[in-house]
């Protein structure tokens, strides 16, 4: 179910935050984390395989570690926002069947393809939903996106894709679609989840057209695999540039951890934001211990 972009462009930014409902992340492992906003429970791209070698093949993916949470133990999901499905450290066999499983699901107008056949074959009961750069979704119309999840969002909440840039443009085609996506309802914090994005330049469009936000998940790492010189997800320095790009007031970092070929760690990422500060008091990168939820001051 692909659906056509009507969405403006997002006010410029704001002096402070709204006074909307708590935001919380529960940071699972990789780039999976529940994020809780508006009264929505958010599921960002779902790994939940145990360690895993994925191949056989010259840039196989090597998952170490198992999720930090089990999604039984996650309590209730309304949606899995999947920024592609075609790489299992974003989407793994474990989390596709927990995805399908869900009410709705929202990724690329490919991976929504593959997904919705699936789900027609019998895997899942899910309603699956893809997007293209800029379009939206209504996500308090049942129409669109079942009775169960609208009956959790706000009037106006909405989910909109953005772009994303996965490695070096001169790679990216070969490496698929990818999307990330930003969250906005009136009167609620904006959200920005970047998926496998690389591109500090990306960010800077994406500012430029949704302006500021209130929490920026950014996936780091700095992914590598053999057959690109380059980084496939933002490094560590980067993420910062894009975190000041769009003036966030809080960061969560995820795509850190329990995978072999992200060459950067959390650590990294903490020393890089080392003395930021939040225009909402403490430090800009917000500490997100693996399995515990952490409400995020905006």
């Amino acid at each position: 179910m692909s659906l056509p972009s009507d969405s403006p462009a997002s006010p410029s930014p704001r002096p402070g935050s709204p006074a909307g409902s708590p935001v919380a992340v529960t940071v699972v492992g990789g780039p999976t984390a529940l994020l809780e906003w508006a009264g929505l429970r958010l599921l960002l791209d779902p790994t939940f395989d145990p360690p895993t070698v994925y191949g056989p093949g010259p840039n196989d993916l090597t998952k170490t570690d198992p999720p930090a949470v089990a999604d039984a133990d996650l309590g209730r999901i309304d949606v899995a926002l999947v920024s592609h499905h075609h790489h299992e450290d974003n989407l793994d066999e474990a989390g596709r069947a927990v995805s399908l499983g869900l009410p709705l699901v929202i990724t690329t107008s490919e991976g929504a393809s593959e997904l919705a056949a699936r789900c027609a074959a019998g895997e899942g009961t899910a309603t699956v939903v893809g997007l293209g750069e800029e379009e939206s979704l209504a996500l308090d119309s049942a129409a669109l996106v079942g009775s169960a999840v609208a009956a959790h969002a706000p009037a106006g909440a909405r989910v909109i894709a953005v772009a994303a840039q996965h490695g070096p443009l001169e790679v990216a085609d070969r490496l698929g679609p990818v999307i990330g996506f930003v969250l906005t309802a009136p009167g609620e914090p904006t959200i920005y989840v970047s998926g496998d994005n690389s591109s500090v330049d990306v960010v800077r469009a994406i500012a430029a057209r949704h302006g500021a936000v209130d929490a920026a998940v950014l996936f780091a790492g700095a992914a590598r695999v053999p057959a690109i010189d380059a980084a496939l997800t933002l490094t560590a320095a980067d993420a910062r540039a894009a975190a000041l790009a769009l003036a966030a007031r809080r960061v969560v970092g995820l795509h850190l951890d329990q995978w072999a070929h992200f060459s950067e760690g959390r650590d990294a990422l903490e020393r890089e934001f080392a003395g930021l500060e939040s225009p909402a008091g403490g430090p800009l990168l917000a500490a997100t211990p693996l399995g515990e939820r952490t409400e995020l001051a905006l």
